[in-house]
């Protein structure tokens, strides 16, 4: 278990990284956001690729920062069984939602986008705006931020797999210690 756990923190790293490039996006966008609105009020001057930039920006946000916030376990989830459960049966949950809802969805997704971000790229797609942006980078976050949902997924079920055999502490995640 402790090499998987290795491999759990090799995970956790890399969800931080891409945790810490999304959190550096919201500032990036905020400023950009605000350049363009400047310079069309104040000096009349405006481009589509300033405004493109920005839905991109906010798709990476998104896609980048979805595998931490699964790390730092504040992705939503529905109470009715979570909410009262012990912290035993929170893992349990944790660990039952991992394998049957979290990695079908990221696969399904996932392969669904692969294509779409291909058919894009090999047509070098560029957007229908005067002076847009080309579209195959942000199409291509959607499979890679699933990929990075999946993989901290995998980190998360590991955790607590070995929370439950008492070889790992999660306990600091819910609000009672593991029972």
């Amino acid at each position: 278990m402790s090499g998987l756990l290795l491999l759990a923190g090799v995970i956790d790293r890399i969800t931080r990284f891409f945790g810490w490039i999304a959190a550096w996006l919201v500032l990036l966008s905020c400023l950009i956001s605000a350049g363009n609105a400047m310079s069309r009020y104040i000096l009349s001057a405006s481009s589509n690729a300033w405004l493109e930039i920005q839905w991109q920006m906010f798709a990476g946000i998104f896609l980048l920062g979805a595998a931490y916030v699964l790390q730092v376990n504040e992705h939503v989830r529905v109470d009715l069984f979570y909410g009262s459960a012990s912290a035993r049966r929170k893992l349990w949950i944790d660990v039952i939602g991992i394998i049957f809802f979290l990695f079908p969805s990221t696969i399904m997704i996932g392969a669904m986008a692969w294509p779409f971000f291909l058919s894009s790229f090999q047509s070098g797609e560029m957007s229908s705006n005067a002076g847009g942006l080309p579209v195959w980078p942000v199409k291509f976050l959607l499979p890679f931020g699933m990929a990075l949902v999946f993989l901290q997924g995998v980190a998360e079920l590991i955790k607590r797999i070995a929370a439950l055999r008492g070889e790992y502490a999660v306990a600091v995640e819910y609000e009672r210690p593991l029972q």
